[in-house]
Order: structure tokens, then C-alpha cells, then sequence
């Protein structure tokens, strides 16, 4: 149920493409919460909060 002709799963809308070419560019970054240097996907703009991993989970929305 909800495959597509290529053998994955068509449900859900996964979004972007990335390809798995290797380890992801980090950034460093300072937490907005908890004030501890981390690393992020991204580079960060300085416009937004950017959190570690521990303090992202508090600041995701609840799921039902």
C-alpha cells in the first residue's frame, strides 16, 4: 500500500532532496537557551534563535 514505481514509499511529503554524498557542513553556534557552544546543519543568519540539540526538543510543537 503507497508504493511507488520506484520501490519507495509515496506517502508523506519528505520535502527537499539530499543526497547522501557524505557528512553534512556543520556550523558552530551558540545556544539561545542554555548558552553552550553547538554545531548546526546550517549557517546560522543571526535573525533567528538557534539551539543545541537538548534544547531544541523543548521548543518543538507537541504531537497528538
Amino acid at each position: 500500500m503507497g508504493y511507488n514505481d520506484r520501490g519507495g514509499n509515496s506517502r508523506g511529503g519528505g520535502g527537499g532532496f539530499r543526497s547522501n554524498d557524505g557528512p553534512r557542513e556543520m556550523h558552530k553556534a551558540i545556544c539561545s537557551d542554555c548558552k553552550q557552544e553547538t554545531e548546526v546543519p546550517f549557517k546560522p543568519s543571526g535573525d533567528r534563535p538557534v539551539y543545541c540539540r537538548e534544547c531544541f526538543q523543548n521548543h518543538r510543537p507537541k504531537r497528538y
